[in-house]
């Protein structure tokens, strides 16, 4: 489902990470593009792999995918998740993350803010799938409301302000439906999705929210009302690593099949958990976000600002 763009007015939390950002600068890239550790987070033997903290199986999810990095490239790879989506986006634009799994809008933000990444692709989870995924609007499966207008009043759960399917665009549908994400409803900040999932579900401290489809499934506590397709979430790379380990990073996970990384050797990948989590990788870029940069604007949303 896509919505046509209209101004509206800041979010909601976006002066604290302001701030924040503000207080974090960016590193020297190594511009020879040797490989000593002035280009790495650690040293030229690790490479620090960032998270948006999303879920609680975040780890499991990615471990995979991690262990097929290492294997093609001989270094050790660091798993680095950030207690929050504000100290992920800081991490990065400090240069404290080599390689990171991002949302489009966690992104956008640290590239604004001075973080040096460049996108190389997308996770699918199935054969023949884009890139994107779905922000859902969800209620509990007995709830009465059958519609995002009727959120304005409740308790309404969001993810995190610098998310993208659980902050960005479930404010613009909001304020699309006249509602004011900041006064009209009372925010609840659930910190990951599959919480945002949970609280609705019990339907206490949330009578309505927002979450990614891939965690609403996994619930029969819940019902979805409205959806909003998403930018698929990049994987991205530091511009500061040596021009040799940026181009094999690229080549190995630009398009990569699950059948590829179990023909690696990579144990654990065959396995029921990782795919239904990842069944390949496709190329993005920098302007496949630019739909994110438009819902920003739209939302005058001051994460977006540098």
């Amino acid at each position: 489902m896509t919505r046509a763009l209209k101004p509206a007015i800041a979010l909601a939390g976006a002066g604290i990470l302001a701030l924040s950002l503000a207080a974090c600068s960016t590193p020297a890239a190594d511009a020879s593009g040797s490989s000593d550790s002035s280009g790495f987070a650690v040293d030229s033997n690790t490479l620090v792999f960032g998270v948006v903290p999303d879920s609680v199986d975040t780890e499991t999810n990615y471990q995979p995918l991690m262990d097929y990095i290492a294997l093609e490239t001989g270094k050790t790879v660091e798993y680095h998740e950030s207690t929050d989506y504000a100290a992920l986006i800081e991490a990065a634009i400090a240069g404290k993350v080599d390689v990171a799994s991002f949302s489009g809008f966690t992104y956008v933000t640290a590239t604004n803010n001075g973080a040096e990444l460049t996108p190389i692709s997308s996770i699918v989870t199935s054969e023949g799938q884009e890139p994107g995924y779905y922000s859902q609007a969800i209620v509990p499966a007995d709830s009465d409301i059958s519609s995002i207008e009727e959120f304005a009043g409740k308790k309404v759960c969001f993810v995190d302000p610098s998310s993208t399917s659980g902050y960005l665009f479930p404010s613009y549908n909001l304020l699309e439906a006249g509602i004011d994400p900041e006064t009209d409803v009372t925010p609840v900040m659930a910190g990951k999705h599959d919480v945002s999932v949970q609280k609705v579900g019990e339907g206490v401290e949330c009578e309505a929210g927002f979450a990614e489809d891939s965690e609403v499934e996994k619930s029969d506590k819940v019902k979805v009302i409205a959806e909003t397709m998403v930018p698929g979430a990049p994987i991205v790379e530091s511009d500061a690593l040596p021009d040799d380990l940026k181009q094999q990073l690229r080549d190995i996970l630009s398009e990569v099949t699950i059948d590829d990384i179990v023909a690696a050797g990579v144990e654990g990948a065959d396995s029921d958990g990782f795919r239904s989590v990842f069944f390949e990788t496709k190329p993005v870029d920098d302007q496949y976000y630019d739909t994110v940069r438009d819902i920003c604007e739209a939302t005058n949303a001051t994460q977006c600002q540098s």
